[in-house]
């Protein structure tokens, strides 16, 4: 199963990017990033910022999940 909240955390590491960096990109506090982050799953508006914000389609994360259970 898909931990969204990992994955986003994941590549923001991989960038070297800080928490702080995400929150002024998708205009949220800081510590809303950090709940993002512990979340399993998170509201498609959301993911779209987020997946915008990093250059980086977090929605494949879940097609490839699909593609590998139906295999």
């Amino acid at each position: 199963m898909v931990e969204i909240g990992k994955e986003i955390e994941i590549r923001l590491k991989q960038r070297s990017l800080p928490v702080s960096w995400l929150a002024d990109e998708i205009s949220c506090s800081r510590a809303n990033v950090y709940k993002i982050l512990k979340k399993k799953s998170i509201d498609t508006d959301l993911l779209v910022r987020i997946s915008k914000a990093m250059d980086f389609d977090f929605f494949s994360i879940y097609s490839v999940s699909l593609l590998g259970r139906e295999s």
